[in-house]
C-alpha cells in the first residue's frame, strides 16, 4: 500500500549546533515526529564551477507531506547557506502504528 502522505525530510548542515538548533525549531512548530541528526559526513558537490568538500550533519525529519512547504519555509529562513539541501521522499510504506504516531504527533 503506498503511504505517499507521508514524507522523510533530508537537510544538511554545516555544523551539529546548527542542526539542533534547527531540530528544535521544527519539533517546537510540531512540523515533525521525529528529528535525527547524524554525522559528521562527507560531502562532495559542485559549487561555482567547481568541486568541492566539506563535513556536514544530516538531519532527518519524520512528518506528512501537507505540511512540507511550511518545514520548508522554516529551514529556508533559518538556513546559513545559499541553496541548502531540502528533500522529501515518500516513505510508501511502515508499520502502522508508526505512521499512526506521526499522525498524531504532526499538525
Amino acid at each position: 500500500m503506498v503511504r505517499s502522505e507521508y514524507v522523510e525530510v533530508i537537510v544538511t548542515y554545516p555544523s551539529k549546533e546548527e542542526a539542533r538548533k534547527a531540530a528544535k525549531l521544527l519539533m517546537e512548530g510540531l512540523y515533525a515526529a521525529c528529528v535525527q541528526i547524524y554525522g559528521p559526513v562527507e560531502s562532495t558537490y559542485w559549487w561555482k564551477g567547481k568541486v568541492e568538500s566539506s563535513p556536514e550533519w544530516v538531519l532527518t525529519a519524520k512528518t506528512k507531506r501537507r505540511v512540507y512547504k511550511e518545514l520548508e519555509r522554516v529551514i529556508k529562513r533559518t538556513h546559513p547557506y545559499d541553496v541548502p539541501q531540502i528533500i522529501a521522499l515518500p516513505i510508501i510504506d511502515g508499520l502502522r502504528e508508526y505512521l499512526d504516531w506521526i499522525d498524531k504527533e504532526v499538525r
